[in-house]
């Protein structure tokens, strides 16, 4: 077999590649997962992993994608032809999801597997860091484990969180890659233009409400002994998350 070369290696999550292939380790809900991922190969969605398969060490065999991603990521969505390729990109993913109703008898991470009517299976992580970049355009979307059904809006506001920022001026220079404290209503207003959203009323509301659906998931998978959710309670992460919301809604203003 080819030499691995790791691309991530943590005590509960080790990911390498070998040749064209990437293997990473299997989580319960994973075969829901991999629903998801075959049924976007055969509506000819461009823009995720093929998966391959199960390896004899029992990891999921996924396609590699090419190109930048991770913290690169971050000074992609800086300037708005980033920003705005990343709302298209999304709206792609939902509209190939839209008819979607996978059996996902495994459920999803912290979550039954049942799609509700005004539902479809949001990606449920879908930062800059989880895309592949070539120069300002995403090519690829990584990282599809905490895929879970939500109404289209969650991914939505879950990618604003990140990008309007839903951060203070100091943490977006210093760590988000900004020259300058950015102009956050102008740039949640761009994002859901290229989303394809008629109005950005209640937008905020719903950034704060998937805050607290993300910190309620990270807590309950943590109470199952998960990781890295464990390590994140542990270390008072999951602390952090309570006072991102208190920080949303006391700076609404900002985005409104």
């Amino acid at each position: 077999m080819a030499d691995e070369q790791v691309l991530q290696d943590e005590p509960h999550r080790r990911v390498v590649r070998i040749g064209d292939t990437v293997r990473r380790p299997l989580h319960p809900w994973s075969t829901s997962v991999h629903e998801l991922l075959l049924h976007l190969e055969r509506v000819g969605f461009p823009f995720s992993p093929r998966l391959l398969g199960i390896d004899a060490d029992g990891r999921e065999v996924l396609t590699y994608l090419d190109g930048d991603s991770g913290a690169d990521g971050w000074g992609r969505v800086v300037e708005d032809a980033g920003l705005r390729a990343m709302a298209r990109l999304l709206r792609a993913y939902h509209d190939a999801v839209r008819d979607f109703r996978p059996d996902a008898t495994a459920g999803w991470a912290a979550c039954a597997g049942a799609v509700g009517p005004d539902e479809l299976v949001c990606h449920g992580d879908f930062g800059p860091w989880n895309l592949v970049w070539r120069g300002s355009e995403p090519v690829g979307s990584l990282d599809w484990d905490y895929a879970w059904p939500a109404r289209p809006v969650h991914d939505v506001a879950y990618a604003l969180e990140y990008v309007a920022p839903f951060r203070d001026d100091q943490f977006c220079r210093e760590s988000l890659r900004y020259p300058a404290a950015p102009d956050r209503r102008r740039r949640l207003e761009r994002f859901a233009e290229a989303y394809g959203l008629s109005s950005t009323a209640g937008l905020v509301d719903e950034v704060i409400t998937q805050q607290e659906q993300v910190g309620r998931r990270a807590r309950a998978l943590a109470a199952q002994g998960r990781q890295p959710q464990v390590a994140w309670r542990d270390a008072g992460v999951l602390d952090e998350v309570a006072e991102r919301v208190e920080w949303s809604r006391a700076h609404r203003d900002l985005f409104e």
